[in-house]
This record gives structure tokens, sequence and C-alpha cells, in this order.
């Protein structure tokens, strides 16, 4: 079988595990405490990384972009192109990329860990549905986890270029609010936000999938830590390509 037939029958297999948990997780008994110990695990300890990174990013953008447009003389339209930016691509990619990063290493490890140490075996014996406690609660947590995260890359990139412009020109907040949201509507916001729920699937998934079925001890876990990342992150990037034309299709208003 050559590697393309082999790349297509893992995420094959990977959407069919996935799909299996999604349905798990809204099967009785729910596990409330542990999806909310995963939220908090996903979502919020990401803050920090997702914060430092919107900020810097958009610092950087804006003193690139100002750079170029005041050879035109319109450097007045810099807000206006940093909030385009972030909301309807940006804030999105950038942030599920670093999930991908920080939650997919984690899940695959720790999942492999797991199976390594015959935990999730004690946990079957229990009569415990190990993959309904396991990752479904992780996949959910992962699915609520990539908008609310993505929301907060958005402002922290406008929070960014707003100390980049008033630092360069002295704009006031005020100013630089009424800019970037003149000409941003609400299918530049609303359907990009929501397209990182597919990311967030793809994440918990196949960092899920390695974690769960790797069973190779301590290399094992070093195996579905690296899989995990670097097969979400590509999948992040090629959904990204097919969303994006999904959402032009059905939001023109959203295409810049």
């Amino acid at each position: 079988m050559s590697r393309r037939l082999k790349f297509f029958d893992s995420v094959a297999d990977i959407s069919i595990f996935g799909v299996r948990a999604l349905i798990r997780a809204f099967i009785p008994p729910f596990e409330f405490a542990y999806l909310i110990e995963q939220l908090e695990e996903i979502g919020a300890r990401s803050l920090p990384l997702i914060g430092a990174a919107g900020v810097a990013l958009g610092i950087v953008m804006t003193l690139h972009a100002r750079s170029t447009l005041v050879s035109f003389g319109a450097e007045a339209w810099a807000p206006t192109l940093q909030a385009a930016s972030f909301f309807n691509e940006l804030g999105p990619m950038i942030a599920a990329l670093l999930v991908c990063g920080r939650v997919g290493a984690g899940i695959g490890a720790e999942l492999a860990n797991l199976r390594a140490n015959e935990q999730i075996d004690a946990i079957e014996v229990m009569s415990i549905d190990s993959s309904k406690f396991l990752v479904s609660t992780r996949i959910v947590a992962c699915i609520i986890s990539l908008p609310l995260l993505t929301m907060f890359m958005d402002f922290a990139g406008l929070l960014g270029g707003f100390v980049s412009e008033y630092f360069a020109a002295r704009t006031s907040l005020q100013l630089y609010i009424n800019r970037a949201f003149v000409d941003l509507s609400w299918a530049s916001f609303i359907a990009p936000t929501l397209k990182t729920c597919v990311f967030g699937f793809i994440i918990g998934t196949v960092s899920c999938y390695f974690g769960f079925t790797i069973n190779e001890g301590s290399a094992g876990v070093r195996r579905a830590a690296t899989n995990s990342v670097v097969l979400s992150s590509l999948l992040v990037i090629l959904s990204d390509i097919c969303l994006v034309k999904i959402i032009y299709f059905f939001f023109p208003g959203s295409a810049l």
C-alpha cells in the first residue's frame, strides 16, 4: 500500500474513532465532572499562551502594516485591516495551531502513558467505558474551548494593535475601536469563529486516537505526542482551506 493510501486510510480510521466517541458523549451517564476538569485543562490553562501570542502578533502585524500603509497615505486603515485579518483568519488559525502544540501533545502523551501503565485496562475492569470517560470528554472539551480561545485571541490581537497604534500615532481607544469595526460584519466574525469547532474536533480526535491506541511503553508516549501534534496541525490547515470556501459560499459578505 502506498504512503498516500496509508494516509487516507489512517484519516478514515481516526474519523470513525472520533465520531463514535462524540456520539458516546451524548449517551448517559454523562461525565460532567470530568468534562469540566478537561475544560479547565484545555481551555483555561491555554489562556496565557493564547493571550501572549495574540498581543505579540497584533503588535508585529500593526508595525508591518503601518509602515506599508503610511507610504500610501492610508495609515487610518490600520485598525480595520487588523480586525479583518484577525477575525477572518489569523485568530482561528493561530489559536488552533497553538492548541495543537500545547493540548494535542499533552493529550496524546497522557493517554499513551495511561495505556502503557495499564490504567486504561484497570478502568475497564471497573465496568467503566474508558473511551467515553477518557476520549469523549476530551473531544467535547476541545470543541467547546476552541471558539472561546479564538475570541480571546482575536481581542488580544486587537489589544496589541491598539498598543502599537497608540505609541505610533497616539490613537485613542475609542477611535481605534471605531475604525476597527467600521466595515466588520457579523459574517466576518461568527462563521470563522464557529469553524474552530471543527478544529477542536480534529485536535481532540487525533490526539486521543494516538494516545488511546498506541501501546509501546515509553517509546509509544513519545510517538503519540509527536504524531498528535504533526497530524492534527496538518489536518487543521487542510480543513481550513475547505471551510474558508464553504464560508465564502454561504456568507459572501465575509469575503474581503
